[in-house]
């Protein structure tokens, strides 16, 4: 029997060396080290360490770490182009009880499917008809620890290992032929193709293993959110007569009266006022109030530092553009002639750049100042005494929406305080039939009848604030329409004079032109005191107000007890979608003798409805 050394080299011109010991793990060592994949021995033992063929593997990841791209069955990275002078060669396993031959180098190596997710699991196609268990397990239990081979009658089984990394081992044994001891009998020969296989049981494991590390993942990301998670701010008490003298306290002190501010906001939010603390309440209110002029000196005192600021950053900016008219008359002084022929050409080379850099840099420190120093005129300038109709007419509209705002402000006011009188009122009924008739009930009394009083003074109040919002509205409305009719008549009057110059630069008879820019300015008077007629004699402005009075007219003659704006916008809005209630409710108010407005109801059931009174009208005529 020769040596494992003389089987071993002897291998590239001989495929016949059967006279290897089968003992001997050299073999076995050589093609497997060939591709970087661990050598195992007969027994089980590793004859390589994992540091030097199995580099940067960790099984926690599920994926074997690709050793050598040339590695059949391992796709995870394009394979690098191998070197000529260096092939991969398979060398001939030796077993106990078989012998396994590989495949021609050059021929294809074999193809393999797409690896499945946590695959542990190998297809063993093209075994030996006479290949047992036994013999299968000997040849596949090199490539690592193996959990179960379910072997099919076929010439096929399927081998489960423990690891996925040693799925790769056994792809390396794909293409190989198998020979059962020295028999050249065709069932104990055979050329056995290992591929990947789907388990599942090993998308089962990898799928719990995925979980597992998303659930670890989201554990990691919570701790992290709470660790960056602001602290939660203080629970703010709940209200009672010690805490509020506290509070008052404390809205007192500068130093605490955000926190205080924040507390009380915080209460009143919830709804602790009531007629028993809302002395206690309005304190505190008026506390809060008195920080007011405090804040404005504060902000006074800051604004004061800011002018003093800028006037130290003028004055320091006057200060460094004087050194720079200093600089800047040397470098002029040095560039005359009797002292610039003195200096060589280098120095008057640097000379001339110092200087243009200087002048540079003058010039922008003296625009900045000019910058700031426009800025102060501009804010210092007076505005324009004389301005243009157009700008008044302006100021007007700005007036009258800013009054129709105040107005519309103090209609909400009396409303919340008609709905808060309201409120009590209930409360005092409610209370009048619990309790017996005593002083007290002929107090509550007084004040029930006193509230009542005020109630109706206040609603009272609304109608008469409503109907100054609604004169307010028209009247806005009348200054916008004659603002756009003055707009157009100064620019016609801008045409006129325009072509009236040109007229008169261009002819020379002066008595003409002058006598046709009269007559033109009358005719343009004429035309406007008509236009004026038309807007204050004028009742309907157009056909659509004259078809719209007609459908009111009608709506309004089949409900002789009247409706509100509202039914009357909705049916008319399915003819127009574009009118709006408020349109309806002028071209109304402009009809007096046609529509008239009456109210219903008392207090929440208060209700506004127009009513058709043109044949009443037609009868005092």
């Amino acid at each position: 029997m020769a040596s494992a050394a003389d089987g071993i080299g002897s291998l590239g011109t001989e495929q016949s060396h059967i006279t290897v010991p089968v003992a001997d793990p050299g073999a076995w060592a050589t093609a497997m080290n060939n591709l970087g994949i661990v050598p195992m021995g007969l027994a089980g033992q590793q004859l390589v360490s994992d540091s030097i063929c199995i580099q940067g593997f960790d099984p926690n990841l599920g994926i074997i770490t690709p050793i050598n791209p040339m590695m059949a069955g391992i796709s995870l990275v394009p394979p690098h182009p191998v070197a000529a002078e260096l092939p991969v060669i398979k060398e001939i396993i030796h077993c106990k009880s078989c012998t396994l031959f590989p495949q021609n180098p050059n021929l294809p190596p074999p193809s393999t499917r797409e690896r499945p997710p946590g695959c542990k699991t190998v297809f063993v196609g093209g075994l030996p008809e006479n290949a047992t268990e036994e013999i299968i397990k000997e040849v596949f239990d090199q490539c690592g620890e193996i959990v179960a081979i379910r072997k099919s009658k076929k010439n096929f089984c399927h081998i489960r290992f423990s690891e996925e990394f040693m799925v790769d081992k056994a792809l390396y044994l794909s293409g190989y032929r198998m020979r059962i001891g020295s028999s050249t009998d065709k069932k104990d020969s055979g050329r056995i193709h290992v591929d990947f296989a789907q388990a599942r049981d090993d998308l089962y494991e990898w799928e719990c293993k995925q979980r597992l590390l998303a659930r670890e993942e989201r554990h990691r990301r919570k701790i992290q959110e709470d660790r960056l998670r602001p602290p939660s701010p203080p629970p703010i008490m709940h209200y009672s007569e010690h805490e509020a003298a506290l509070l008052a306290e404390k809205l007192k002190e500068d130093n605490k009266f955000s926190e205080a501010s924040a507390v009380l906001f915080t209460w009143i939010d919830r709804g602790e006022v009531n007629r028993r603390s809302a002395n206690h309440f309005y304190s505190m209110i008026q506390s809060a109030n008195s920080h007011v002029r405090r804040l404005m000196n504060e902000k006074a005192q800051h604004e004061e530092e800011m002018e003093l600021a800028k006037e130290h950053f003028k004055n320091s900016l006057l200060a460094i553009l004087t050194q720079f008219e200093q600089i800047t008359a040397v470098f002029t002084a040095a560039t005359r002639q009797k002292a610039w022929d003195h200096f060589s050409k280098a120095q008057r080379k640097n000379i001339d750049i110092w200087r243009k850099q200087c002048e540079e840099l003058r010039n922008a420190h003296s625009e900045e100042i000019m910058g700031i120093r426009r800025e102060e005129e501009m804010e210092m300038s007076d505005e324009d005494l004389e301005e243009n109709p157009c700008k008044k007419m302006r100021m007007e509209d700005t007036v009258l929406s800013a009054q129709t705002c105040a107005l519309r402000e103090e209609n909400d006011s009396l409303r919340w305080q008609l709905d808060a009188y309201r409120n009590e009122v209930e409360l005092l009924k409610k209370e009048q039939g619990k309790m017996y008739r005593t002083e007290e009930d002929h107090t509550q009394e007084q004040q029930l009848h006193f509230l009542q009083q005020t109630m109706q003074n206040m609603q009272q109040q609304l109608l008469r604030l409503q109907e100054e919002l609604k004169g307010k509205e028209l009247e806005l409305e009348q200054a916008r329409d004659e603002q756009h009719y003055l707009e157009g008549e100064v620019l016609s009057l801008r045409e006129k004079l325009l072509n009236a110059m040109e007229s008169v630069d261009l002819s020379n008879h002066n008595s003409e032109g002058h006598e046709k820019g009269v007559n033109g300015t009358a005719a343009l008077y004429h035309h406007r005191e008509k236009n004026n007629d038309a807007v204050i004699w004028g009742p309907l402005r157009s056909e659509k107000e004259a078809l719209l009075l007609g459908i009111i007219s009608t709506f309004l003659h089949v409900h002789p007890f009247g409706a509100n704006i509202e039914y009357l916008w909705s049916y008319i809005q399915r003819l127009d979608t574009k009118i709006s209630a408020s349109e309806l409710e002028r071209l109304m108010v402009r009809l007096p003798n046609m529509f008239k407005q009456e109210f219903s109801g008392v207090g929440a059931t208060l209700e506004k409805r127009w009513k058709f009174c043109g044949f009443e009208a037609l009868k005092t005529v």
